[in-house]
């Protein structure tokens, strides 16, 4: 199965996305194995993270036959590249920039640009991006994505990252949204594994 589709795979086995910004590489594996363990299939490491590529390749080392392990604020195409060196496979950005898409995609890796308006989703789409982020979702509410959904090609995952909690997913999923990517609610640098772990499980079990 290709990276694309694994990604699609993964996300409708699980529909969160944990976005583990600040990660160091010596904390990599015990964080992400403690939200693969709770049931997390889609693990982020965002560039400005210190050591993002070592952190990717441990990670992707360990756990990439069970999960897809990526990048995020992915913001030029030369980083495509080396998150692919790395070993991961879903290129992951704040923003719908038609270069790093069309490099995402011409590697075989996942795409999942950020967009806040149709005309962003519409030519990510084009560009060939696999899903949608809606960010910031502190700015949009669950209107919005039906509002989009209704005009976006049938099928197209939208993604909603910004301020979600365990207890505020579920009008963003009765409205259509295809999974959460989930940040400092999740991790953030200081919160200890188990910590990291409690939280993953709180997010799974609202999933219901």
């Amino acid at each position: 199965m290709n990276a694309p589709d694994r990604f699609l795979a993964h996300l409708g086995e699980c529909p969160l996305v944990a976005i583990i910004r600040g990660i160091t590489p010596d904390e990599a594996e015990a964080v992400a194995g403690a939200v693969i363990d709770a049931g997390f299939r889609i693990v982020e490491v965002p560039l400005n993270s210190p050591e993002p590529y070592r952190s990717i390749e441990i990670m992707a080392r360990r756990f990439g036959e069970v999960a897809t392990i990526g990048a995020g604020t992915v913001l030029d195409p030369v980083e495509v590249a080396r998150v692919a060196d790395a070993g991961g496979r879903l290129i992951v950005s704040p923003n719908a920039d038609r270069a790093v898409i069309s490099a995402a995609v011409s590697g075989g890796l996942a795409s999942a640009p950020g967009v806040f308006t149709p005309s962003e989703a519409f030519m990510a789409l084009g560009a060939g991006a696999h899903a949608l982020k809606l960010f910031p979702a502190e700015a949009a509410s669950p209107a919005v994505v039906k509002a989009m959904l209704a005009v976006l090609p049938k099928g197209t995952p939208v993604l909603v990252v910004g301020g979600i909690r365990p207890d505020n997913m579920a009008p963003w999923r009765e409205a259509g949204a295809a999974g959460f990517g989930l940040g400092s609610n999740l991790y953030r640098p200081g919160k200890t594994v188990a910590e990291v772990a409690a939280a993953a499980r709180a997010y799974v079990a609202a999933l219901g």
